[in-house]
């Protein structure tokens, strides 16, 4: 009777084993989110790189930019 119970505790115990991930990789990820953790808190507390930059495709008088603002310019050719 030991023995069924300790075969079948053996059994439950390498089914886990084999389900769960490998130490290796746990690791990994957890150093990998510290990494991402750390980075995100540095970049925060530096602020912007350029304050005077503004992104969204718009210019300062409301244009969006392109080809039109080109103006006389020649495309290259010639």
């Amino acid at each position: 009777m030991e023995e069924s119970r300790q075969s079948s505790l053996t059994g439950a115990g390498t089914a886990l084993r084999r389900a769960a991930p490998p130490p290796a990789l746990c690791g990994f990820l957890l150093l990998l989110a510290l990494i991402f953790t750390v980075s995100y808190a540095v970049g925060a507390g530096a602020g912007p790189v350029a304050p005077g930059m503004h992104g969204g495709g718009t210019n300062r008088d409301g244009s969006g930019g392109g080809m039109d603002d080109m103006g006389n310019m020649q495309g290259g050719h010639g």
